[in-house]
């Protein structure tokens, strides 16, 4: 199989989007995307990440396949998860400390940081819009993240959050007290349940 065909799979095996990295893997040198550019194939949507013209460009994907570092948190997560209505701003991502954010926040993202063992907590698969999965964090670590930064938070937006969440009937209280525990917040957590149930 030569390489253009090999690389024309991988993007359709990818639902029209593929990455430098997935085509080094696959033993695709990079020239192949550059002559895929030039001939209208793919375009770039993003250092690395490039997509076929007939894919509508899914922007939560595209920063998604950035880096399997990034999970998607606070506002965003909120919205993924039905706990408000409101269209996040610019999308809310997590990485660990030390993991470099200085290119994530000029493309417009808010980028929180936590310590590398607390940054898989509560990590899940979730579908964007266009059906392509990306990380995020589970309702209870949303809940959580949304406590901790409640002075970075609109507060209307955390008040509706928390009543949704209390309204939801499957909401995890235990688990999410184990995450409030991990921290450091168990008594705002705390607070805020014990006002809502």
């Amino acid at each position: 199989m030569d390489y253009a065909t090999k690389l024309s799979q991988l993007i359709e095996d990818n639902h029209g989007i593929v990455t430098t990295e997935e085509s080094e893997k696959n033993g695709i040198p990079r020239q192949y995307l550059s002559l895929f550019v030039k001939s209208d194939r793919l375009q770039r949507a993003m250092r690395g990440i490039y997509f076929s013209p007939e894919v509508f460009e899914d922007s939560m994907y595209m920063i998604h396949a950035r880096s399997c570092k990034i999970i998607f948190s606070n506002e965003t997560a909120l919205y993924m998860h039905e706990l408000t209505d409101r269209d996040p701003l610019q999308y809310s991502v997590c990485v660990p400390r030390g993991y470099g954010t200085a290119r994530l926040r000029e493309s417009g993202l808010a980028v929180y940081t936590v310590k590398e063992g607390l940054h898989g907590i509560g990590k899940e698969t979730m579908e964007t819009i266009h059906g392509r999965d990306v990380f995020v964090y589970n309702k209870e670590r949303t809940i959580c993240d949304c406590v901790r930064y409640r002075n970075r938070m609109d507060l209307n937006m955390l008040s509706t959050a928390l009543k949704r969440y209390a309204a939801n009937r499957q909401k995890n209280l235990s688990l999410m007290m184990e995450y409030a525990k991990a921290f450091h917040i168990e008594k705002a957590v705390r607070q805020y349940m014990e006002v809502l149930l």
